[in-house]
């Protein structure tokens, strides 16, 4: 038999929308000979839909549409579908079996992820009944996603009769998310005896995305099949009794999937919620320029709208360097100064700050100089202001709240200092976008004369190496100590990370890439006085 699998970028809330794409990719299976077709978790309102299943009136939609679905879709073909069903008194985690004008069975998901991004069980019941269907001869089971990550669903399929174990998936990427996905399909294997055929979501939603690269593995755990990542479409398995074949694509190293989920984050941020073009400050650093190229790439140089916004610390290399990367990209571009501006507030402040030295304060208003021209260049023309701080800045509060926080969406949020510069060596063997002296200068913030980065923070490769630690490990003080690091840089580190808990959670979101980024992975007080001990 042909099985058809869809790698599909759904819409959290387009309900119509997505029905559309599913019956569509329904007709287009049939056409193409599949007896089945097995979609992503939650297909019909996309993923996380988050609250929006609580309200009666969606999870109503969801169910018409569903039903209509049935209606319309190839009666001959078999269709597994996603979506939020109330029933017997709970709202469940669903998937149909759609087949011959009718929902002809559900599978309710058992295991209910809740942790790091995931909230299910605040918002979903748990299914405990295995579903088990015939197709083209063979037997198949159900599990839904977070079902595999543990023991019991699949044995409980095994149990009920089945040969071949379907799994329809919405799991977001982060770095190396493919091969964890695979070990837990392998264990799964181990427990139950089943093969197993993973769907999986591809695209963007609010901080999360979706990356695809579905697969298949037989009952030696080899993946017979495997589908490619960050794209969308149908792709075709072929199963006789236990043996399966499909595409076998190559998935890209660390550094293209890092890169291809920011653009996709982009594209689909934007896309979907309807913006006009995007703005973004261009400084002549890294961060500015890493994220001016993702920008292009995921929208096209028609849609991105560079500003350099020089004060009187600005170097001039920086100006030449932006000038330079615009005309290799061919965004529109302007500069427009920031000393009259600057100069008016220093001078509505005079009678404030009178008898004090220059500090943060005159250089954050540089900073926020540059937010409000930048939020008002949004305003008037209906874009998205992207922000080009990196995790490391967020971090350790290197960054000015209304500064160079202010915008909507932040492209390097979740990807550390050291790995900008990855990217954007990655980036330039493609064509060479960012001149090269924006990559080896050393970074600075140019709000004081001479000032680098390093006069405030470990270097980078420091600093990172300890967030990573200290953020995404949960390491203690003491453990990241006998790791070989300085206790007082240590100590520092952790402080600045401790402090700038309300800056966080005032910056914009964006793509989550790592295992712990700083959003709904990583929910820590703002008001706290609990410190690390290093003693």
């Amino acid at each position: 038999m042909k099985l058809a699998l869809a790698q599909l970028n759904l819409t959290v809330g387009d309900i119509a929308g997505n029905a559309a794409r599913l019956l569509a990719a329904a007709h287009e299976a049939h056409a193409a000979g599949a007896a089945l077709l097995l979609t992503p978790e939650m297909s019909i309102c996309g993923y996380p839909a988050e609250d929006l299943v609580l309200r009666q009136d969606f999870t109503a939609a969801c169910e018409a549409a569903v039903k209509k679905l049935a209606a319309d879709a190839p009666p001959e073909l078999a269709l597994i579908v996603g979506y939020p069903e109330r029933g017997d008194g709970g709202l469940f985690n669903a998937a149909a079996l759609i087949r011959g004008g009718k929902v002809e069975a559900v599978y309710r998901k058992h295991h209910l992820p809740n942790y790091s991004v995931f909230d299910e069980q605040r918002v979903f019941d748990r299914g405990d009944a295995p579903c088990v269907f015939v197709c083209g001869g063979v037997k198949f089971g159900l599990n839904i996603c977070g079902d595999i990550w543990e023991e019991g669903p699949a044995t409980r399929a095994m149990q009920a009769g089945a040969d071949w174990l379907l799994v329809p998936n919405a799991s977001p990427y982060h770095l190396n998310k493919e091969r964890e996905r695979l070990a837990v399909a392998r264990a799964r294997l181990a427990e139950a005896g089943l093969p197993i055929i993973y769907a999986n979501l591809v695209g963007g939603q609010d901080e999360l995305v979706f990356d695809g690269a579905s697969f298949a593995i037989n009952a030696d755990g080899d993946v017979v099949a495997q589908c490619p990542a960050w794209q969308a479409g149908l792709f075709y398995l072929d199963i006789e009794g236990g043996i399966c074949s499909g595409p076998q694509h190559v998935l890209p190293d660390e550094d293209a999937a890092v890169y291809d989920a920011l653009v996709l984050a982009v594209r689909d941020y934007f896309g979907k919620n309807g913006f006009k073009g995007v703005h973004l400050g261009l400084s002549g650093g890294i961060d500015s320029a890493l994220t001016l190229a993702i920008a292009v790439d995921a929208l096209g140089a028609d849609k991105v709208h560079a500003v350099m916004m020089p004060s009187d610390y600005t170097a001039g290399i920086s100006v030449e360097d932006s000038r330079d990367m615009v005309k290799r990209l061919g965004v529109r571009y302007s500069e427009i100064a920031i000393k009259p501006i600057f100069d008016t507030f220093v001078a509505q402040l005079a009678g404030e700050f009178a008898g004090l030295a220059a500090d943060t304060a005159e250089e954050n208003l540089q900073a926020r100089t540059r937010g409000t021209l930048l939020m008002a260049l949004s305003n008037k023309f209906g874009t998205l202001v992207l922000t080009t701080g990196n995790k490391s800045e967020m971090a350790v509060g290197y960054a000015t709240l209304y500064g160079d926080m202010a915008g909507g969406f932040g492209v390097l949020k979740d990807v550390a200092k050291t790995r900008v510069y990855r990217l954007a060596n990655y980036r330039n063997r493609s064509s060479q976008v960012i001149p090269q002296r924006i990559i080896d200068r050393p970074p600075s913030a140019e709000l004081r004369p001479d000032q680098t980065d390093q006069d405030s923070l470990p270097p980078y490769d420091v600093l990172d190496a300890i967030l990573t630690a200290y953020v995404e490990r949960d390491l203690s003080a003491r453990d990241i100590v006998a790791q070989g690091f300085d206790a007082a840089t240590v100590k520092k580190v952790i402080r600045l990370v401790d402090l700038a808990e309300y800056k966080r959670r005032q910056a914009p979101p964006g793509p989550r890439i790592t295992p712990r980024n700083f959003g709904k992975d990583r929910r820590y007080p703002i008001t706290s006085k609990y410190r690390p001990d290093l003693a």
